[in-house]
């Protein structure tokens, strides 16, 4: 694969950044955290129990897309961590990247509660899970998609994800001729 985009998405708490750190690894693709790319204020506000706005979030997709076409350009496949919870967001970044495959963590709420509530050192409190519910439009008819229950272990998520996307050719040309 050469080029090619992978997008671990879901709301918050779901392993997002785990996954696709394992995914790029595994793959010596180039990994992208989303989180890292927020500017200053979109943290501040998120870390204050403030969901963004779609006008906050749109320059941030953009630098999404900025960093990820760079690797891509240079040959990188890119597996990058974000959230991407509304099909708009999604196609951004399909109209700026091309065809991307989506690894979509899904996981019933009191896992990611109780994920949430171990985690430490994030921005994000889990009073925002709600907020991340309510704008989650799980990926539908023509998108590229593969839906990965969370309860279970990561190595699991990821030699699934990496079956699903890698072990049938998932390079930015082959997904054209092989979507479903």
């Amino acid at each position: 694969m050469s080029g090619g985009i992978v997008l671990v998405m879901g709301v918050c708490g779901t392993g997002k950044t785990t996954v696709a750190k394992a995914l790029a690894q595994a793959s010596g693709a180039a990994f992208i955290e989303a989180d890292d790319l927020h500017p200053q204020s979109n943290v501040e506000r998120m870390a204050s129990g403030i969901p963004l706005t779609d006008t906050e979030r749109w320059p941030w997709l953009e630098r999404i897309c900025d960093a990820a076409s760079e690797k891509r350009d240079a040959g990188r496949d890119v597996v990058i961590a974000c959230s991407a919870l509304k099909m708009r967001y999604r196609d951004l970044m399909r109209s700026r990247l091309g065809d991307i495959a989506i690894v979509h963590l899904t996981g019933d709420l009191e896992t990611i509660r109780r994920r949430m509530a171990s985690r430490k050192g994030h921005f994000m409190p889990p009073t925002l899970l709600q907020s991340q519910l309510a704008d989650l439009e799980a990926p539908g008819e023509g998108e590229h998609a593969f839906p990965v229950d969370i309860d279970q272990p990561v190595d699991a998520i990821v030699s699934a994800a990496a079956a699903w996307t890698w072990g049938q050719g998932h390079s930015s040309q082959s997904r054209r001729a092989h979507a479903p």
